[in-house]
């Protein structure tokens, strides 16, 4: 099999896995001149025509089931192809261990890291389920630990989608019996619960160096997933009550996935969460015994939270109730009147909203002040200085120079390294000031007014959204309703550096109640994920009547974009 060429294209090098159904290849696509994974359905070499029937039709759900969800921490399918009378799979290659194959050289894993992966794997089945799309087979083989340090969930092999008919016969339980949730066991319909049921075991593997039911045989096994309580974690230190959580026999009584996150995120930082002990009973319930309602969660409520990013714990969560502070003067202000007053238990996301869309002045102490006479003119005066990103007094300032309509930067800008890791090219003079440090969301601007024409970076390490397109349909909706005069002018996705972005352009008169720069104004985003599913925002925003100059500019600064 080595060497060989597949639909005149993929070139199979050498094998990187196997298990019962197929064989994954390193594979070489011979027309983007890129490293691929190709995916071999093994299987169906030796049933019969019936059950390769079944197998097929498997490999071809797998296939659809991963094409509809889109997002950073799911395997990307690159193309499906029928080669020797069986289909092939076509996938990003992941280049790392399996979870399972890291407990197998370690023991056990730290439970910090276990709560970290555990917090990527939530997050993909998040946005499977989002798309009608059931896993179904949750387990370490099936969580990718890239050498990058992401974390992937592969395998939908098994996947249930939304409005498909089953392709498993009746009576037939497909997935590792010991990671199937209790309901499944019984023959129950599966729901999105009975994915975290199996995150939950696949955590209690991972930290344990064991699974937390495998028996003897199959059945026993089973047996003991409806009957039986896991044995009592011994390693997992913050990230055990989650566990416990998350492995109620009951899948009306775990918790949702907005509140496993919530409880992992924490326990990614080696705080053990308060909140899941609402989930947890007081003693073992197994299958025969009463429940009652004593110390049961009935959805408990997990408070506004956005944490610092821990060392060594990957990127913090902020969770969908999270509550960011208002910021300071005019801007905090609007943000404020843009929720309607229901700043708090909105989601930070919101937050986010109005700090990328309302143009304000960074607030100077001691009333400080910058008259421009025109955009990119020298700042003919400057009075007081005494905090924040302070005025622009530096002759460079007066760099008038502006890209040419293609966008490429002028070689008189200059490369601003940002203490945040990335880069960017500016015009020389421009000062920097930090809008908001909060959690995962980081947001820096840089003006060369303080305000009247600015550009912001924002990077989001925990993205409430499935894509980036998806995110700005939603700002899109908002501030329709909240900004006078608001007029879209464009929003599509798009491709940016070979990734899936998403571009937004719209109109509005601002307020003087809001800013200092009051009057028609014109902004532009380009926002995107990263492989490692950080989500990055590239905004810029400047009085309409100067837009002919401040639309190349946007061009030259995407031009000279670095992430970290």
């Amino acid at each position: 099999m080595q060497g060989l060429l597949i639909a005149g294209r993929y070139r199979l090098a050498d094998s990187i896995g196997s298990g019962g159904m197929g064989r994954v290849w390193r594979a070489h696509d011979e027309v983007l001149h890129r490293t691929v994974a190709v995916k071999e359905l093994t299987a169906a070499l030796y049933v019969s025509d019936s059950d390769r029937a079944v197998l097929l039709a498997r490999t071809r759900a797998e296939a659809r089931a991963a094409a509809r969800i889109n997002h950073s921490a799911v395997v990307t399918v690159h193309d499906v192809l029928e080669h020797d009378g069986r289909p092939w799979i076509v996938m990003e290659l992941v280049e790392g261990n399996s979870l399972a194959d890291e407990v197998k050289e370690r023991g056990r894993v730290e439970p910090r890291e276990a709560a970290r992966i555990g917090l990527w794997v939530l997050r993909a089945l998040r946005a499977a389920h989002s798309a009608g799309v059931l896993h179904r087979d949750v387990k370490p083989g099936n969580v990718l630990l890239g050498k990058d340090g992401r974390v992937l969930l592969t395998d939908f092999g098994i996947a249930q989608i939304e409005g498909d008919s089953t392709i498993t016969r009746t009576g037939e339980v497909v997935g590792s019996v010991d990671y199937l949730a209790p309901e499944r066991v019984r023959g129950h319909d599966p729901g999105p619960s009975s994915d975290l049921w199996a995150l939950g075991a696949t955590l209690y593997t991972a930290v344990e160096g064991r699974s937390p039911f495998r028996r003897t045989s199959p059945l026993s096994t089973m047996q003991a997933v409806v009957e039986e309580e896991a044995a009592e974690t011994r390693h997992a230190g913050a990230l055990g009550p989650v566990i416990s959580a998350l492995l109620r026999k009951e899948p009306d009584r775990r918790p949702g996935a907005e509140e496993a996150e919530q409880l992992l995120a924490e326990a990614a930082e080696g705080r053990r969460p308060d909140a899941a002990q609402a989930f947890v009973p007081t003693q073992n319930s197994g299958l025969h015994t009463s429940t009652g309602s004593a110390g049961y969660g009935t959805g408990a409520t997990i408070p506004g939270y956005d944490a610092p990013t821990a060392p060594g714990a990957g990127r913090s969560m902020t969770g969908p109730t999270a509550v960011a502070p208002t910021p300071p003067g005019p801007a905090g202000q609007t943000a404020a009147a843009g929720r309607g007053g229901a700043g708090r238990g909105r989601p930070r996301r919101r937050l986010r909203t109005l700090a990328l869309v309302v143009a304000t002045a960074a607030v100077l102490g001691g009333g400080a002040a910058v008259a421009v006479q025109e955009w990119g003119a020298t700042a003919s005066s400057a009075t007081g200085s005494s905090g924040g990103a302070g005025p622009v007094t530096d002759p460079s300032a007066s760099d008038t120079s502006t890209p040419g309509s293609d966008g490429a930067v002028p070689a008189s800008w200059r490369t601003y390294t940002d203490p945040l890791g990335f880069s960017l090219s500016l015009p020389k003079g421009w000062k920097r000031k930090v809008y908001e440090i909060q959690g995962a969301l980081k947001q820096v601007d840089y003006s060369p007014d303080d305000g009247k024409h600015f550009v912001r970076i924002a990077i989001d390490g925990s993205p409430d959204f499935k894509d980036a397109n998806a995110h700005q349909r939603d700002l899109d909706q908002q501030l329709s309703k909240r900004l006078i005069g608001y007029k879209r002018v464009r929003l599509e996705k798009n491709i940016y550096r070979d990734l899936n972005g998403s571009v937004w352009e719209y109109t509005w008169t601002a307020q003087s109640k809001d800013t200092p720069f009051p009057g028609p104004r014109r902004a532009v985003e380009e926002t995107y994920y990263s492989r490692d599913g950080i989500e990055y925002a590239i905004y810029i925003s400047s009085p309409a009547a100067d837009w002919a100059t401040t639309g190349k500019q946007f061009r030259a600064v995407l031009q000279g974009w670095q992430q970290p």
